[in-house]
């Protein structure tokens, strides 16, 4: 592996740009009023799910990087529990985590409010538990969800099948898939609600890649993030492309070709190690200082496998990463790669700029309001 810094004099912004090491909490995308949990301005996330199915210790592993066997400790919540992830100026949004006795009559909870600000609804399932018991509730939880808001995208986690075969795995996700359905043409609601099914693991990359996608549609901009990566893949040799969230390994974009899930993997191992070494080895502007980036604009990664691959990283900005797999033959047009990772840096830092445009019109046309 080589570790390098490049040097780019063409490209200049008004940005400060830097990744951010892993104790390092500032965001310069996200203003101090967005770590408040009761933000109802931000895009909303709810996760529902039988007591004891694992919601609590998914989302402390993804987004608050506790270690899988750490979450072996972690009782069941009684109550619902808000969280902000503001990780990024794309993976921003509020997690509202209902117990697993939650009820839709329950008053404690103002669930007409929640839902309707709602655009994900994940509903977890313990592939090792009772299957019947959860999908009773998940067709409960989906059909009372739409009526609220029928903009809602639904999405199931068949949770904990690191404990399973690969034919058990594939015939409980046939299994629940089928009866969910069955459930929804049953109602009459088989026309009108879809629902993604995922099968996740808090021990493997799974459930990060399960989150990308819900993440992914979450992203008023996707669309645009994927034409600049496809374009990217088209004109410099690349075989796959990924723009990652760094502190969560979340990819909020990838071009349009299929996932491999062990690319994915490949390159979150990639960030993991960029990382750790940039803060023991890189040199920030003050290295006395805790809070310095050393990786920042000017760096990058250079992974060569055995087998003629190229895993090849370059910071976007403080907080997105974009890796890129390629074949080593492809390259030596190293110097069109970094001049089209200029370009692309560019419109998506555009974006950002479009974000905050939109953010202020907003914010003209519906002023505070003071008591």
């Amino acid at each position: 592996m080589s570790f390098n810094r490049v040097e780019e004099e063409s490209f200049s912004t008004t940005f400060d740009i830097g990744s951010l090491p892993k104790h390092y909490e500032f965001n310069e995308f996200i203003s101090d009023e967005d770590v408040e949990s009761d933000r109802d301005d931000l895009p909303r996330l709810v996760l529902m799910g039988l007591r004891g199915s694992g919601k609590t210790s998914i989302q402390k592993v993804v987004f608050q990087k506790m270690s899988p066997n750490e979450t072996l400790f972690i009782g069941s919540n009684n109550s619902m529990l808000k969280d902000v992830v503001n990780n990024s100026a794309f993976v921003n949004f509020q997690i509202c985590d209902f117990p697993g006795h939650f009820d839709f009559t329950d008053s404690e909870y103002d669930v007409q409010s929640i839902l309707q600000g709602c655009q994900s609804l994940v509903f977890v399932i313990d592939a090792q538990d009772a299957i019947a018991s959860a999908l009773n509730r998940l067709h409960s939880v989906v059909t009372k969800a739409y009526k609220i808001n029928k903009n809602i995208k639904f999405e199931v986690f068949i949770h904990k099948v690191d404990g399973l075969t690969e034919d058990t795995k594939m015939e409980t996700q046939r299994e629940i898939h089928q009866r969910a359905n069955d459930d929804l043409v049953d109602s009459g609601d088989e026309q009108k609600i879809y629902i993604s099914f995922h099968l996740t693991s808090i021990y493997d990359h799974s459930i990060f890649e399960a989150f990308s996608r819900v993440v992914q549609k979450m992203i008023p901009h996707y669309a645009t993030l994927e034409n600049f990566l496809n374009i990217i893949i088209q004109t410099s040799g690349i075989e796959k492309a990924f723009l990652y969230d760094v502190k969560t390994k979340i990819y909020v974009a990838t071009d349009s070709s299929p996932v491999d899930i062990q690319s994915y993997e490949l390159c979150c191992d990639m960030i993991d190690v960029v990382i750790d070494l940039s803060n023991i080895y890189g040199m920030g502007q003050n290295p006395g200082l805790m809070n310095d980036p050393a990786f920042d604009d000017q760096s990058s990664s250079l992974i060569k496998l055995n087998n003629g691959t190229i895993l090849y990283l370059r910071e976007v900005c403080s907080f997105l990463a974009l890796v890129c797999i390629l074949r080593e033959d492809n390259f030596e047009k190293q110097r069109i790669i970094d001049y089209n990772f200029v370009i692309l840096r560019k419109g998506i830092h555009k974006l950002f700029e479009l974000k905050d445009k939109e953010k202020e019109s907003i914010e003209s046309r519906n002023p505070p309001s003071f008591k």
